[in-house]
């Protein structure tokens, strides 16, 4: 059975740092693409960023390029989302998965952790 179990949300003022964890098991982070999700009150779910398989190279959305980094530990069956610079809109549920690829579907979803930012 595959379960993606994220944590290390929780109550940040604006501006500070939050990294959120994603283990893994069931599956190895090294054999799929693993993506960061969020959702806010009220507005759809939307991608924030992704870590290849193939090489590690990520991809981010443009309203967090800059200030979140993900991050793979193999050895961990680990990937992480350090937040920087949190913004009050950062708030949301966030959501690990796994798939094929980075512009591909999303095959496990994780159970998701909640972010929120104080102004």
């Amino acid at each position: 059975e595959v379960q993606l179990q994220a944590s290390g949300g929780g109550l940040v003022q604006a501006g500070g740092s939050l990294r959120l964890s994603c283990v893994a098991s069931g599956l190895r982070v090294d054999d799929y693409a693993l993506g960061w999700y969020r959702q806010a009150p009220g507005k759809e779910r939307e991608g924030v960023g992704c870590i290849s398989s193939s090489d590690g190279s990520t991809v981010y959305a443009d309203s967090v390029k800059g200030r979140f980094t993900i991050s793979r530990d193999n050895g961990k069956n680990t990937v992480f989302l350090q937040m920087n610079s949190l913004k009050p809109e950062d708030t949301a549920v966030y959501y690990c998965a796994a798939g094929g690829g980075c512009s591909g579907s999303v095959i496990y979803w994780g159970k998701g952790t909640q972010v929120t930012v104080s102004s």
